[in-house]
């Protein structure tokens, strides 16, 4: 497995337990509070950033354990491909975000939506790569 797919990997997974964490720890503050009063701010920063920490060190240990592979043509285009797959969700999560302030909901629910979709957003793309890496660009979809 090359370095890009293991990086797909850790970056689909990555996103997958920072959506887990943060809906954890603001549902479980939801119990107290109505869940749009939490203080959802300081969680999706910390989650954020921890999950930023957390991807350089496991990239390091995984560019330190992986075989020196230079990227080539393939590599580049299952990135753009991947990438572009994921753009999608993050442009309908920022449509919906835009029509939710529209029509002025509250903060958390628009907060919610943008970080669910830049979650859904590496998610997908992460899926696309892995998927690319395994089948092919053609044999993807």
């Amino acid at each position: 497995m090359s370095y890009e797919e293991k990086s797909a990997w850790v970056m689909g997974l990555l996103a997958i337990a920072a959506l887990a964490v943060y809906a954890s720890i603001t549902l479980s503050q939801a119990v107290a509070v109505p869940l749009a009063e939490t203080p959802y701010v300081p969680t999706m920063l910390w989650t954020i950033g921890g999950s930023i920490v957390a991807s350089i060190v496991i990239h390091i240990g995984v560019g330190m354990t992986s075989p020196h592979h230079k990227k080539d043509q393939r590599d580049r285009e299952f990135y753009r491909f991947g990438e572009t797959v994921g753009h999608g969700f993050l442009v309908a999560g920022a449509l919906v975000a835009m029509v939710m302030a529209l029509f002025e909901w509250d903060w958390f629910w628009i907060a919610n939506v943008l970080f669910l979709a830049f979650i859904l957003s590496a998610v997908a793309a992460s899926v696309a790569k892995i998927v690319a890496y395994r089948k092919g660009i053609v044999g993807a979809w």
